[in-house]
């Protein structure tokens, strides 16, 4: 009886917990098996499918051995241990330094994609496959700013070889395959998934990278990492890690970057990469504040190149770049990649919100040169300058007129105008973001300014016109940037 008991118990708080769980629509179990259903059983199938296309890649290079240091003095007691070091027991001249990666094969007929940095500087490269066969790898071409390179090897017979996929389509929580060649070990897989996208590492002025926590070693750089298709939608490229294992954070080049560039190897031996002609700076709050943009998007133009594709377009010093043929500049990373990926001598539609209003221009890109990266416009210089100086100890600042004196005292170039910042309260607004002693303000409000009185009249404008803040357009030595100063 009292079993009986016990077990009525028993069933009928099994059934109240039913009834709750029914109300609270609580689907543990049919989610739990959902989530299984998606999970791969095993990655035994995919793995043995794409290893033979995944290959290791060795290199070597001849180094100038360390030599003694000069200036020990003749006779010294240092002498003969630095002789010892550097002499004895060691062989004399150059010494061959060798080094391990990773590479996979994207052509039947051998051409083969890696790290730049696993090949760099390299005198020889062999390619070693997972059938325990070598070939001897040529160098196509480098690209360092995506740290991509692609090789050639001539096989006697077709290679296996994997494709590109879409790393656009790929989401977070999204399973990955690494295969690389982690601490020289030879063919090795891991799994994990796509932890996070668009991820800037600074590395480069391209970063884009996808984050996963599929272990990658020292070694797998070069490696590819699959969806579960098969496709490559990353490059294996760097880890964030205190002791140089994983500790499950890497980062992947994606293949739609990485595919790009490796047709410009592959076609020219080279990258050609648009070219805007612009300097560019995020769009802050403050900044879109004081510009009456409706949020902190875009690209924010702090100079033009003079004669520049930009120039010739009709793009300004102040515009902001909504949209970059067809596509929305959401930051102001996502601006040289668009330029970047965007054909040399296109014609493209540029968006842009300038005083108010957006209006589009047509530019055509030009091809990107290191001096033409570098290239900045200055701002053409102004007569009249008034003799007096400024003290606006309200914003922590004096100024006063650009001279020739001050000039050459703060190494000011001639094409430089504009108004000088004489002394700077590091502890106010002005010192707060960064205004130097030195500095010159070249605008304010996207207007120039030629003497310190100009300067008052528009911060007033500003105040009357109920504004918290407004832009200065400031030259530090060869840079560029807009600066939004707080002035109420």
């Amino acid at each position: 009886m009292q079993s009986s008991i016990h077990l009525t118990a028993r069933l009928g708080a099994f059934v109240r917990l039913v009834a709750v769980s029914a109300m609270l629509a609580i689907p543990a179990a049919p989610a739990a098996l959902a989530q299984t259903r998606d999970a791969p059983g095993s990655f035994a199938d995919l793995a043995e499918r794409l290893s033979p296309a995944v290959v290791n890649i060795s290199t070597s290079q001849t180094v100038d051995r360390p030599q003694p240091p000069q200036g020990v003095p003749e006779g010294s007691p240092f002498e003969d241990l630095f002789r010892d070091f550097f002499e004895r027991g060691q062989p004399r001249g150059p010494r061959q330094v060798q080094s391990l990666g990773s590479g996979f094969v994207i052509s039947a007929d051998g051409f083969i994609v890696t790290n730049n940095h696993v090949i760099r500087e390299a005198d020889e490269i062999a390619i070693n496959f997972a059938d325990g066969s070598s070939l001897d790898a040529t160098l196509v071409g480098t690209d360092p700013k995506t740290d991509i390179a692609l090789l050639k090897v001539e096989p006697e017979a077709p290679l296996t070889f994997v494709r590109f996929g879409d790393s656009d389509a790929a989401r977070v929580g999204d399973w990955v395959l690494a295969i690389g060649n982690p601490f020289g070990l030879g063919g090795s897989v891991s799994a994990g998934i796509i932890s996070a996208r668009n991820r800037d590492i600074r590395s480069g002025p391209y970063d884009d990278f996808l984050q996963t926590d599929a272990a990658i070693n020292r070694g797998n750089s070069g490696g590819p990492l699959f969806n579960l298709n098969g496709d490559v939608i990353g490059v294996n490229t760097a880890i964030i890690s205190p002791t140089g294992g994983s500790i499950g954070i890497g980062f992947a080049v994606p293949a739609t970057l990485a595919e790009n560039v490796v047709g410009q190897l592959r076609q020219f031996g080279e990258t050609r990469r648009g070219w805007l002609g612009v300097r560019i700076q995020e769009v802050s709050d403050d900044i879109a504040e004081t510009l009456d943009l409706s949020e902190a998007s875009g690209a924010l133009v702090a100079s033009v190149t003079a004669d520049g594709p930009a120039e010739d377009g009709g793009i300004e010093p102040g515009d902001v770049i909504l949209r970059f043929d067809g596509k929305p500049v959401q930051t102001m990373r996502d601006l040289p990649r668009m330029v970047a990926e965007t054909p040399v001598g296109k014609t493209v539609r540029v968006v842009v919100f300038r005083k108010g209003k957006t209006q589009t221009v047509r530019v055509t890109l030009g091809r990107l040169e290191a001096q033409e990266l570098e290239a900045a416009a200055g701002s053409a210089p102004a007569p009249g300058v008034v003799p007096q100086s400024l003290d606006m100890s309200a914003l922590g600042m004096s100024l006063m007129p650009l001279t020739p004196e001050m000039r050459a005292r703060h190494s000011i170039a001639d094409d430089v105008s504009g108004v000088l910042v004489e002394s700077i309260d590091e502890a106010g607004p002005a010192g707060e973001k960064g205004i130097s002693a030195g500095d010159v303000i070249v605008e304010i409000g996207q207007e120039p300014v030629n003497n310190p009185s100009e300067v008052a009249k528009r911060i007033e404008g500003a105040l009357a016109a109920g504004r918290s803040s407004v832009l200065l357009l400031i030259q530090s030595g060869e840079d560029l940037r807009f600066v939004p100063l707080p002035v109420s």
